[in-house]
């Protein structure tokens, strides 16, 4: 066994169609993936799984993975974080990256689990539902973009944002974790 997880096998990407490890963690993205096509109405082109977010804090680098970013007609409108166990603590770290992302705040941030999810306004970082079928869909979300204004956060805020994110996502991972790339 390589890495962070036990490998099953191999599985077909529902998004992409690429090979890809078969993991449990990967086995619940395919769910969520599968879940945002058929029940929430998005396109395969709108959402892009696996974006790798350059993240820096001070001299230190790293690439942090977003598992699903949405898009919609070009702009993005939410990010979802996967993560086993207690949703709680990621909370925090979906929210920077939904601020870092795009050149604006990305008005939704979800943080799911596989089995449950809590959706959080990206703007204020307030739980605005829980449950997988709290995920806005496709006609919900852009009702959502056309009354955000996409503005560009601060320079500061941004720095304060990647030092969030890559103290949870880097400084706090495991050697072994070969989804965060340090630079």
């Amino acid at each position: 066994m390589e890495g962070h997880h036990l490998i099953l096998g191999r599985l077909v990407d529902v998004l992409t169609g690429e090979t890809l490890d078969d993991t449990h963690d990967e086995r619940y993205r395919q769910k969520l993936a599968r879940f945002l096509l058929d029940a929430k109405g998005y396109s395969r082109a709108e959402i892009t799984p696996r974006t790798r977010l350059r993240v820096r804090a001070g001299a230190k680098e790293a690439l942090v993975p977003v598992d699903f970013k949405i898009a919609l007609a070009g702009r993005v409108g939410m990010i979802i974080k996967f993560g086993p166990g207690s949703i709680v603590t990621r909370q925090r770290p979906a929210l920077a990256a939904s601020r870092l992302i795009a050149d604006y705040q990305v008005p939704v941030a979800v943080v799911t689990n596989g089995e449950t999810a809590v959706v959080l306004d990206g703007a204020t970082g307030a739980e605005t539902a829980e449950g997988l079928e709290a995920i806005p869909a496709r006609s919900a979300l852009q009702e959502i973009l056309a009354q955000t204004g996409l503005e560009p956060l601060p320079d500061k805020r941004l720095e304060m944002e990647a030092r969030i994110l890559y103290a949870y996502e880097v400084d706090d991972s495991c050697d072994c974790d070969d989804s965060i790339c340090r630079l």
